[in-house]
């Protein structure tokens, strides 16, 4: 499956009982709680069917040949079109594939993530899956909005433990700001741009999601399609990141304990 070149997706719909607040609730994808969620999202949605239907975390009590088994299923049922994974790792993209195809794979990628480039990327190249990066713009750090004297909420706010976040680590990390920010100045645009035009660079079957949830936010995003990166600016804002060792971790641990 490919995606079309400059876009940006908007939309999603996840399984399983991950939650994205402090309050992590874990995973459920045995195949009756897949249902569930599906059903209970058709409802809510209002439709017949969902497009892209995404396990959130690998749960490592049921076999991801089961997962894909019971979506293959819903898939032929006419309920969801296609599936995707998130935070999958190489292997377990494989098994999932082998049984039904993979349409997307949702893992954090972006200019000072890179993790993904080792083996998940290239396997997405070679099945044909999408590549869905989420935290294009670092949560937040690469926009250049995040300096030290940022403060985040422990009991609302998930960067509140993320060892990146860290007051010296925001300190450390400032370079990489200061990357983008010459970047964008040399092309009239800003680091938000710069951040997700680098993304769009990458791969013609690469899709970030950045935050859309405040007006200001979807225009500066989307103003990231117009600015074309050729690929002596990727190799040069890439040897200057060479330059930069970023500091912490990009989740606590126990969220990266659920990557796969």
């Amino acid at each position: 499956m490919r995606f079309a070149h400059r876009r940006l997706q908007t939309e999603r719909v996840i399984l399983g009982g991950f939650s994205k607040t402090p309050a992590i609730t874990g995973t459920d994808s045995r195949p009756h709680n897949i249902r569930a969620v599906a059903e209970a999202s058709l409802a809510s949605l209002k439709t017949d069917y969902i497009n892209l239907f995404y396990q959130h975390r690998v749960d490592p009590n049921v076999p991801i040949e089961d997962v894909a088994g019971t979506l293959a299923d819903l898939i032929r049922e006419g309920k969801i079109r296609h599936y995707g994974l998130s935070e999958a790792g190489a292997a377990t993209i494989r098994r999932a594939h082998a049984v039904h195809p993979v349409a997307a794979v949702q893992n954090q990628y972006s200019i000072w993530t890179r993790e993904p480039e080792a083996e998940v990327i290239p396997v997405c190249e070679e099945l044909g899956i999408g590549f869905v990066p989420w935290g294009p713009l670092g949560t937040g750090f690469l926009t250049g909005a995040i300096d030290t004297s940022t403060t985040f909420d422990s009991a609302t706010d998930l960067r509140a433990n993320f060892p990146r976040f860290t007051k010296e680590a925001i300190a450390a990390n400032m370079p990489v700001v200061e990357v983008l920010r010459g970047f964008a100045a040399q092309r009239n645009a800003t680091p938000v741009q710069v951040a997700l035009a680098w993304l769009l660079a990458q791969k013609p079957w690469i899709v970030p999601i950045p935050g859309m949830d405040k007006v200001a936010y979807i225009d500066d995003n989307i103003k990231a399609i117009a600015l074309e990166l050729t690929a002596a600016d990727v190799a040069g804002i890439d040897a200057q990141m060479a330059q930069i060792e970023v500091r912490g971790g990009r989740l606590d641990e126990g969220l990266l304990s659920m990557s796969e």
